[in-house]
């Protein structure tokens, strides 16, 4: 088992980082450079803000696209790993500089309000306060699943509790989607943003509904046989 682990590393470094590498800085250099903040703090929040976005989605596309293609998916698949990685790599680096965009040196104010507001329940209950408590949750969501996305966590969590942590993926979806939408509604983000985060929406909710379809299919066909 170890050495096939070993045999896999360079595979994978190849195959899937280095050209996950490649994808993902030439996106974020172009967001980066295209955007028309003046700041070097804006910018690199957005530029890692879409980038994370779309690899977080297609971990989700994976699973039930092999399905579709009739093929089998194991408990642990390489490249959804390997793009999970990545996403988890951009979304923290995302969630941390975002903390220094809006409230310069005082990120607490993303999720409390100012005592000189008056406000006797001092959480924020606005759509910032939405946006950034959303974002919060996705990201000690983000963190959990990175942290255990390796062959030593699956082995010491076990086949079921490993899959049952993983499958925290979904909640992770929902509550980096509800952070992007509020954000967009706040900053009236420009068309094709939108559309890209609707149509990466739209494609996951597809292929999950799918990939439930054709699972609910094959167990429905064990139970007869």
């Amino acid at each position: 088992m170890g050495t096939l682990r070993t045999r896999r590393l360079p595979r994978r470094l190849l195959t899937h980082h280095l050209c996950l590498l490649t994808a993902t800085g030439l996106t974020v250099f172009f967001l980066y450079v295209t955007r028309p903040y003046r700041d070097v703090i804006t910018r690199l929040s957005f530029s890692t803000a879409y980038p994370a976005l779309v690899l977080l989605v297609v971990t989700l596309w994976i699973g039930p696209w092999n399905l579709l293609r009739g093929q089998r998916t194991p408990v642990s698949n390489d490249l959804r790993r390997d793009v999970g990685i990545w996403a988890g790599i951009l979304g923290m680096m995302h969630a941390g500089i975002g903390l220094c965009v809006h409230l310069r040196g005082r990120p607490w104010l993303y999720f409390v309000y100012r005592r000189s507001e008056g406000h006797s329940f001092p959480i924020r209950h606005d759509i910032f306060g939405f946006a950034n408590e959303t974002g919060l949750i996705a990201t000690i969501i983000l963190i959990l699943l990175f942290v255990t996305s390796n062959d030593y966590a699956l082995r010491r969590l076990g086949t079921p509790r490993w899959k049952q942590l993983q499958r925290w993926n979904y909640a992770l979806f929902l509550f980096a989607f509800l952070h992007t939408i509020a954000y967009q509604t706040m900053e009236k983000q420009h068309a094709p943003f939108v559309a890209t985060v609707a149509i990466c929406a739209a494609i996951t909710l597809f292929l999950q509904a799918l990939g439930f379809q054709r699972r609910r299919a094959r167990t429905a066909g064990c139970v007869r046989v």
